[in-house]
């Protein structure tokens, strides 16, 4: 099978030295990327700035900010099979960005956000992707309630939820927890190393994958 895997954080530029950007480290990203090839699948990462090694054998993009992501996956996501999203994607960008720095001149400042582009959002309707779909929730409340939105509204066949208020999981730990919400149930792992859990990830996918063309 070929995955198409998101992983880190993007940037949003403000002026040409500064931006808007969030934790994530893209390690579950990175460790799902691994663990797919590590199954034997081809692999195409795209990734936002991360400091991480890129695993061994996939094809790898690297992006900067929401709308150069949404751009490389609407190239790659038709040769795709499974397309797992744990990028966290800014959901807002400056509306300008001036040519030079902007200097200091008041107490304070005030920057005019627009909304970027939903990739997952886009996947199904636009993109038109008839594949197996896993897209993340990070969540600091109702974990579980704002996933299982989130897999409806977005046509996910799953969703993995996790909460990034918790210090020893999630954004920047070598550890998560994670719950796969599907839409007749919910499956919670117990908290393990990344790396395990992109495994569970890349298995319980392979197991949709072959009960959707089973189906057919």
């Amino acid at each position: 099978m070929h995955f198409l895997i998101t992983a880190g954080p993007t940037r949003e530029a403000i002026d040409p030295v500064r931006y808007l950007s969030n934790h994530s480290s893209g390690k579950m990203g990175y460790a799902i990327a691994g663990a797919a090839m590590h199954e034997g699948h081809k692999v195409t990462l795209i990734s936002g700035p991360t400091d991480l090694d890129i695993p061994d054998g996939v094809d790898f993009i690297p992006v900067e900010s929401a709308a150069d992501m949404y751009a490389a996956v609407e190239n790659w996501i038709g040769k795709s099979d499974v397309a797992i999203f744990a990028a966290a994607v800014a959901d807002y960008r400056p509306a300008e960005v001036p040519e030079h720095k902007i200097k200091k001149k008041g107490d304070t400042m005030t920057i005019e956000l627009v909304k970027n582009p939903d990739i997952l959002a886009s996947t199904r309707p636009i993109f038109g992707f008839q594949g197996v779909l896993f897209g993340f929730a990070a969540e600091t409340q109702n974990v579980i309630d704002n996933a299982r939105s989130k897999l409806e509204r977005k046509q996910c066949d799953c969703i993995v939820a996790n909460d990034v208020s918790r210090n020893d999981i999630g954004f920047n730990s070598s550890d998560n927890e994670v719950v796969f919400v599907f839409k007749e149930h919910e499956e919670p792992l117990q908290k393990m190393d990344k790396k395990q859990v992109a495994l569970a990830i890349i298995k319980r996918a392979e197991e949709v994958y072959r009960d959707k063309n089973e189906a057919k």
